[in-house]
């Protein structure tokens, strides 16, 4: 398969190794019906969630909710350098991210995380109560993948969330 170039990757310079960037194995996985359960055991089929946000009621409230639905495992952070930490640690599926935080803009912290190509495949809702329809682009620009102005309905939250997840994995998380 990798070597018909069927499955995308690349070859360690002077080693006999490939190595095949997750989302690549699951767009062939799932091209080729083969299932998607065994990749998940690290989460325990759970989505991984990291919510950035400076507002420690908003944030309880998120937490409480999806922690309630129970597909979800949850991380936090307060600022866009701990956003950074914690996406290097935790490796999220989702990012919920603030616009405004206390040490820069969502749109800097969404740019430098989907400049790494570890984390191109990390899907990026922003959240906010400040931004105009050109803050908005480029945040769309940076790599977000939805724009949800507060105040907003946490339900409707739960389910951007789902559906930015492929459909076969949020059933797989069930």
């Amino acid at each position: 398969c990798f070597d018909s170039g069927r499955l995308d990757g690349f070859r360690i310079p002077g080693s006999r190794f490939r190595r095949i960037p997750r989302e690549n194995l699951i767009k062939f996985m799932k091209d080729n019906g083969i299932p998607l359960d065994n990749l998940n055991t690290e989460k325990n089929g759970k989505i991984k969630v990291l919510i950035v946000d400076d507002d420690v009621e908003i944030v309880e409230l998120m937490v409480d909710v999806l922690s309630r639905d129970g597909r979800f495992d949850l991380q936090t952070a307060g600022s866009g350098y701990e956003a950074g930490l914690k996406t290097e640690q935790f490796r999220p599926d989702v990012i919920v991210l603030d616009y405004m935080l206390p040490d820069v803009n969502g749109n800097i912290v969404c740019a430098t995380i989907k400049s790494n190509p570890a984390f191109e495949s990390i899907r990026i809702i922003i959240v906010s109560g400040v931004a105009n329809p050109e803050e908005v682009q480029d945040l769309l620009d940076a790599g977000a993948i939805e724009f949800i102005k507060k105040p907003f309905n946490i339900a409707d939250l739960v389910g951007r969330i789902l559906q930015v997840v492929d459909a076969e994995f949020v059933a797989v998380a069930r």
